[in-house]
């Protein structure tokens, strides 16, 4: 008669578990949006005409200046900082795979249950996610798994707020630049008819007019817009990671099961990256 047992995955042995590093990579995507887009605009200037006539200082002061005034106005010296940080942090984007990160918790989870849960000390140091290790600090001073879950939730959402507000301040520079473009219109257009004794004033006091308006228009839609996009997708793909990670240090905080884990790991999980860790 043959005795069937249920077969375990192989238990990682004592040596550091090496996590996924995130690679910080040029995001072509952001590069090659903006940068084409900005190319075919001043293509279809050059073929017609002169593009020395789409510059002009003046408008550039209006707009530019005008915009990044009225923002900090209505948010902070800080959130503009943390803004202009974070903006700058799309063009080498750090990016890992969740699915790579889960089966790294898995793994940490596995080597716990079976070798005590101060086996982790021997793998803190390889951990370089900041809410990873948090959370497995807090398992190794023998804080509740329940509690864990409660503090790293609350750091995973102020880290949240805090990128929400970086891309509030793209999204209102977005919404303030055309407006500064209209400003600047109904200056040139003021100056304009204040001169119109002076025929030879009155080309360049309607290119300020127009200019304004077409810096303000491609700030808002070819800037603006598309950074506060991927601010936005960037941050939803770091609440992922560190949803993953939160969820597996209360997991191992509250002594569960590894299996149990991979279920709750894949609930969170988009469907191309689920695992099947145990099979």
């Amino acid at each position: 008669m043959t005795i069937e047992t249920e077969t375990e995955t192989e238990i990682p042995s004592g040596d550091p578990i090496v996590p996924p590093v995130g690679r910080a990579r040029l995001d072509l995507a952001t590069i090659l949006g903006i940068g084409s887009a900005v190319i075919f605009v001043a293509t279809a200037i050059v073929l017609g005409g002169s593009i020395n006539a789409f510059f002009d200082a003046r408008s550039v002061f209006i707009v530019l200046g005008g915009t990044i005034g009225v923002t900090t106005a209505c948010f902070s010296l800080n959130d503009m900082a943390t803004a202009i940080r974070v903006t700058a942090q799309t063009v080498f984007h750090r990016t890992q795979n969740p699915a790579a990160a889960a089966i790294h918790v898995l793994q940490l989870a596995q080597i716990t249950r079976y070798r005590g849960v101060l086996v982790l000390q021997q793998h803190l140091g390889a951990v370089n996610d900041r809410v990873l290790h948090r959370g497995l600090s807090m398992v190794l001073d023998g804080t509740p798994g329940d509690t864990i879950d409660r503090l790293l939730q609350q750091e995973i959402q102020a880290t949240a707020q805090r990128q929400a507000r970086s891309a509030s301040v793209l999204r209102k520079a977005a919404e303030i630049s055309p407006a500064m473009g209209l400003i600047g219109t109904l200056v040139g257009l003021v100056q304009m008819l204040g001169s119109l004794s002076d025929p030879s004033t009155i080309g360049p006091k309607m290119a300020l007019a127009l200019l304004t308006t077409f810096y303000g228009a491609v700030l808002s839609n070819l800037v603006f817009t598309p950074l506060a996009a991927k601010l936005e997708r960037n941050s939803s793909d770091e609440i992922l990671i560190n949803q993953l990670h939160a969820m597996a240090a209360a997991s191992i905080g509250r002594q569960e099961n590894p299996r149990r884990l991979e279920m709750l790991l894949n609930t969170i999980l988009p469907p191309g990256s689920r695992i099947d860790y145990f099979t």
